[in-house]
């Protein structure tokens, strides 16, 4: 029998190196959320109670709207300021409208100390 003075670890170093890529791939597919994961189901639902939505828009004729009615940014603000503070934000802005009238909008959300401030867009180019 032949007696080993050295182990070769180069192998075993190689296989490492393949499951840590392996498992760094796909931790970065779970992370940003591109794996179809089916949840499991449960017999218990638990919803939580979140406000409805505000929703703040503006038309390609800079046409301001809040919550489905025409309006303008003094009632916008006045709107804002008399509503909760934990009420997400909502904008719906059109894609010709131009940016000073989308920072307009940002100014006045800015005085109001909200959590939650969305942008709808569209899916594709």
């Amino acid at each position: 029998m032949r007696k080993f003075d050295s182990i070769n670890v180069i192998p075993f170093i190689d296989i490492m190196l393949v499951l840590l890529a392996i498992v760094l791939t796909t931790a970065t597919f779970v992370a940003s959320g591109q794996l179809d994961i089916s949840l499991p189901s449960s017999e218990s639902e638990s919803r939580t109670q979140s406000p409805q939505p505000v929703e703040i828009a503006i038309d390609r004729d800079l046409q301001y709207f809040f919550n489905g009615e025409a309006s303008d940014l003094e009632r916008i603000e006045q709107q804002l300021r008399a509503g909760d503070s934990t009420t997400p934000v909502v904008l719906v802005i059109d894609a010709t409208v131009p940016f000073d009238k989308f920072v307009s909008v940002i100014d006045l959300l800015k005085d109001r100390p909200t959590d939650t401030i969305s942008i709808r867009t569209r899916k594709g180019s």
